[in-house]
């Protein structure tokens, strides 16, 4: 993929002008990878306030002043657009969303280097600190990590800070992907990053809200009261642009959907909503919206989400032995075992004949699979080798 990047690093500037960030945005565009990073608010809002973006390369550190007067954003979505350069992030979900919003797109192509660590043996969700400890030999300040990062001027320090991000980020991609080529595993981080890719990652959509707070009922009409209370306060949530949880707890909307309130008198006695939300604009909505949800017919209710199994309950005992087989392959292939198979991925290998699980697909099938396949078949058994798990086929 790439070459490690030189060990001196470039020194910071801190970018408030768009005609220094189409400059600088250029030069980027000649490089094979940037890191990117960013810094952002959603304390008090449903969307992410973005406030400052870290660009690495090569020959440039920069600190983009996201909210500086004047400054147009258009050159940097040029860059994040441009195919032929790699955009590197650690943990990308949320500075993708930022992007998406944005820019109506996802970067592309991307490498989550936080992906790349799982794949690579570093654990589960392995933290950056950890990362830039373990492979760029650094220690992260973490003084300003909880900074309010829309309050101006930005200080010398959160520049600083801000650019540390990046500048590290480039010494960890350089040392993963040599791992990773060194060990066969690019292809298996590419099919990783395949959700990350797409931009339904990054959406909900109003009327799949509901499926969020997992209701456990199979009450359809329930189940519609929830849709319709659920969907309303997404929809007011992202207009109002605050917080889900600030506008309508999730126990509070779940009450709702039970209690139906047909006027604002009952809605006031739900726990957490006041006579003044019931009476006013929005709490007429949500019962103009649970009225609606009454009046469907049984047909156009949302189905209760169905059990993936349907079957006798898996063995717990052979979920254990599963559990030890993919230990002990983890351990073998030096992979994080969440990354292999998760816990409903054991209990439907365990209770199914061929289940559609991801552990049975692709490189997780030659890792853990076919011998997970094996072992309930009977035709692999589980033994000790001193300090190790040792695999002994069936006679």
């Amino acid at each position: 993929m790439s070459r490690r990047p030189p060990q001196t690093d470039p020194t910071p500037v801190l970018i408030t002008t768009t005609d220094a960030l189409a400059a600088l945005c250029e030069r980027l565009r000649q490089e094979p990878f940037v890191t990117v990073d960013t810094e952002f608010m959603r304390e008090r809002t449903y969307w992410p306030e973005l406030c400052v973006v870290q660009l690495g390369g090569a020959h440039d550190t920069a600190v983009v002043d996201a909210q500086a007067e004047g400054l147009d954003l258009l050159p940097l979505g040029a860059l994040l657009a441009d195919e032929s350069v790699v955009k590197v992030f650690h943990a990308a979900r949320q500075d993708v969303e930022i992007f998406l919003l944005r820019y109506g797109a996802v970067p592309k192509p991307m490498f989550d280097t936080q992906v790349a660590a799982m794949v690579a043996g570093f654990g589960d969700q392995a933290s950056y600190d950890s990362l830039v400890r373990a492979l760029a030999g650094a220690s992260i300040d973490k003084a300003h990590r909880f900074s309010d990062w829309s309050a101006r001027p930005l200080s010398a320090a959160q520049v600083a800070y801000a650019a540390a991000d990046v500048t590290h980020l480039r010494r960890v991609y350089g040392a993963l992907v040599e791992r990773l080529e060194s060990e066969g595993r690019v292809d298996w981080v590419k099919a990783e990053m395949a959700a990350l890719d797409d931009p339904a990652t990054y959406r909900t959509e109003p009327d799949e809200a509901w499926a969020r707070l997992k209701p456990r009922t199979g009450n359809r009409r329930y189940l519609g009261m929830l849709r319709a209370a659920a969907a309303w306060r997404e929809r007011e949530a992202q207009r109002v642009n605050i917080p889900r949880q600030r506008l309508v707890r999730d126990e509070t909307l779940l009450e709702i959907a039970a209690s139906a309130p047909a006027d604002a008198a009952e809605l006031a006695r739900a726990r957490g909503i006041s006579e003044g939300f019931a009476r006013g604009k929005s709490g007429l909505a949500l019962l103009a919206a649970i009225a609606e949800a009454a009046a469907l017919p049984e047909d156009a209710l949302p189905e209760a989400p169905r059990e993936r199994h349907s079957g006798p309950p898996a063995s717990p005992a052979l979920v254990a032995l599963l559990k030890v087989l993919l230990a002990s392959k983890a351990e073998q292939h030096d992979v994080a075992p969440r990354l292999i198979a998760n816990s409903e991925d054991l209990e439907r290998l365990a209770a199914e004949p061929n289940p559609d699980v991801a552990a049975l697909h692709g490189w997780r099938r030659v890792v853990f699979g076919e011998d997970a396949m094996a072992l309930k078949s009977g035709k692999l058994a589980l033994g000790v080798d001193g300090r190790k798990v040792r695999l002994i086929p069936a006679a």
